[in-house]
């Protein structure tokens, strides 16, 4: 499965690497990470991490293979 998830705002370097799994890129104020996600867990565990970090989540989809 692939996944794209936006969050509000240009985030960091730093906070970016927190993410190795996932590839981003920053537009129209937002930065949007996609890549691979390997279960439900580990979306999950995806989500935890965005929201730890203080990260606002405005949108996620699954990609099309």
């Amino acid at each position: 499965m692939r996944y794209e998830i936006r969050v509000d705002g240009q985030v960091s370097e730093t906070l970016t690497d927190t993410f190795p799994e996932l590839e981003y890129v920053v537009m129209s104020g937002q930065t949007v990470f996609y890549g691979p996600v390997v279960d439900e867990a580990h979306l999950y565990g995806l989500l935890a991490r965005f929201q730890a970090l203080g990260l606002t989540v405005v949108e996620m989809r699954r990609l099309a293979e």
